[in-house]
């Protein structure tokens, strides 16, 4: 398993694969990520940029009736995307993103996940920014180009931190991003989620009225099953030695059953909130995961 060291190139490089991917899944065959963000989250919001003729193809409920009805020839408004959308990656970075069983540490994972979408974002001409958390957040301005997310991607190679994280440190950020971010932007929330967001509900709704929200959720094999390692010690959040029996199978089950519920649990506060929840595993190929989770999302109506 690789650890939690990687470099600045690596998170450069995703910019050159966001065309990359060709997936065939029903009606999206050979769309790429790019192509897939942007059906997903862009053409919310249209200014009028032309009248023109009209052709073979195009959508009748844009006719220009009256430049129709004065020159004798059919006519349609065309419309462009407004661009310059805000576009806000939340990474978490607290000591609990440091670990994984398979494939790359949580942390690492999550570098990828906000690299790559902020890519497809800066190609569709959105202004990115972020916030990198764990005991305390620092804050990327979006901006128009590469600057910012090529700052945010940089702190994340090179601060490596390992503090404690509590809930309060995302309902924090939360709080930030509602007092500053603009209106109608796409927050993407990059952490683990492997506790109840109970506590975050009344943030994420004040959220969701002026933005799109997704949550990122990293997992790890061993979050879902636990593996048979003998005896193992653990610190708990209040540095209390833990000694767990992972051979006990009733236990290892009953671990498997309490992470389904928690996940269901998750799943339904997304779609009761309006919240998207695109899940990545530590081992996932971050294209495929991504492509599928925000497909998945658009598909029952969560982001649009």
């Amino acid at each position: 398993m690789e650890n939690d060291i990687f470099d600045l190139d690596e998170l450069l490089e995703l910019r050159h694969q966001v065309h990359a991917l060709g997936m065939a899944s029903h009606h999206l065959i050979n769309t790429n990520f790019t192509g897939l963000y942007a059906s997903v989250f862009k053409g919310q919001g249209l200014n009028f940029e032309e009248v023109r003729e009209y052709q073979a193809g195009d959508d009748i409920r844009n006719m220009d009736w009256k430049v129709t009805a004065r020159t004798g020839k059919a006519h349609l408004k065309v419309f462009k995307e407004e661009r310059e959308r805000h576009v806000i990656l939340c990474v978490d970075q607290g000591a609990h993103m440091h670990f994984a069983t398979r494939g790359v540490f949580k942390s690492v994972q999550a570098a990828k996940v906000a690299a790559l979408l902020g890519w497809a974002a800066l190609n569709q001409h959105d202004r990115v920014g972020g916030i990198v958390f764990a005991k305390k957040a620092e804050f990327f301005r979006p901006s128009v180009g590469r600057r910012s997310l090529w700052q945010l991607l940089k702190y994340l190679t090179e601060q490596q931190r390992h503090e404690q994280a509590d809930e309060q440190d995302l309902i924090n950020v939360l709080t930030k991003l509602n007092q500053g971010v603009n209106t109608g932007s796409v927050i993407f929330i990059i952490s683990d989620f492997n506790r109840s967001i109970q506590h975050l509900k009344k943030h994420l709704i004040q959220l969701h009225q002026k933005h799109t929200i997704v949550l990122c959720c990293i997992d790890d094999a061993a979050d879902i099953t636990l593996p048979d390692m003998g005896t193992l010690l653990f610190h708990d959040t209040a540095n209390n030695v833990i000694k767990v029996n992972t051979t006990d199978e009733k236990g290892r089950e009953a671990y498997h059953t309490q992470w389904l519920k928690c996940r269901q649990r998750l799943k339904k506060d997304c779609i009761q909130l309006n919240v998207g929840l695109i899940e990545v595993n530590t081992d996932d190929e971050i294209h495929k995961a991504l492509f599928k989770g925000i497909h998945d999302c658009h598909n029952i109506g969560v982001i649009h």
